[in-house]
């Protein structure tokens, strides 16, 4: 039985203002990686995220990312690896606080926007971050970019992984996303974002913006919330995975 990791970034708001979608997306995703304060989030939203996805049976990762909240996280910032050792772990920590306060336990974690890129190609700062998941709990599972550096680096360090690919990205032939600044760096259509979410779940592999096949291991999805049409497109994809007796489940730690 085939089975793969629907996950969505979360809790990317503040104060009293909850995303509209997380409650609603909570239904079709198996894993949800909650902002910790640095690109989004805050206390209050931490505490109000986790709650929802202990209820929901969601397991949680904690989604750290750059100091940049005017930027969502998404520009890239010039930091040492020990400044990413840094950020990481205080933001596994925070999160990580609501999570045992709530009575749950804390599965993976992901990083966020161009931390998250920076890291899947440079050493230094896929070290970095590897590290910090493992000085704070060798039992946690990386969450990064298939065939990217940090993943080289969690196997290194005996890390239990989960290779990432996203449904409504568009890749290169050296099985990299599309930069957001490129043309075709988003999927709009919604048939062929489930035809590539079926690629990956079935065939283990994604076609090129240039139409080529590229070999890619897909143990988890990403499905972004914060789209206009996100509950009902991650409604479509859960049906269709279930149409083909793929199981949606989280990684087992």
């Amino acid at each position: 039985m085939k089975m793969i990791d629907l996950n969505c970034d979360m809790g990317e708001a503040f104060g009293n203002y909850a995303m509209p979608n997380d409650e609603k997306l909570m239904d079709y995703i198996s894993s949800a990686n909650i902002a910790c304060g640095f690109h989004a989030g805050d206390p209050a939203i931490m505490q109000q995220t986790v709650a929802l996805a202990i209820k929901k049976g969601v397991a949680i990762g904690a989604h750290p990312g750059l100091p940049d909240l005017q930027g969502f996280g998404r520009r890239e910032m010039k930091i040492s690896p020990n400044e990413a050792y840094q950020l990481t772990l205080y933001q596994i920590g925070a999160l990580s606080g609501f999570v045992k306060a709530a009575g749950s336990k804390l599965h993976h974690v992901k990083a966020h926007g161009a931390l998250y890129n920076m890291a899947a190609k440079d050493i230094a700062l896929a070290k970095a971050i590897v590290q910090a998941v493992f000085d704070f709990d060798p039992g946690l599972i990386l969450y990064a970019l298939a065939g990217s550096k940090m993943i080289t680096e969690a196997e290194k360090y005996g890390l239990a992984t989960a290779s990432e690919v996203f449904a409504d990205r568009s890749y290169q032939d050296d099985g990299l996303l599309t930069p957001r600044s490129a043309d075709h760096a988003l999927i709009t259509n919604e048939a062929d974002a489930v035809n590539q979410v079926l690629g990956f779940a079935l065939k283990q592999e994604v076609k090129s913006v240039n139409g080529n096949r590229i070999a890619v291991k897909a143990e988890t999805v990403c499905l972004h919330g914060d789209g206009e049409h996100a509950v009902e497109f991650a409604k479509l994809i859960a049906n269709r995975l279930k149409k083909e007796s793929i199981i949606i489940k989280a990684p087992a730690i």
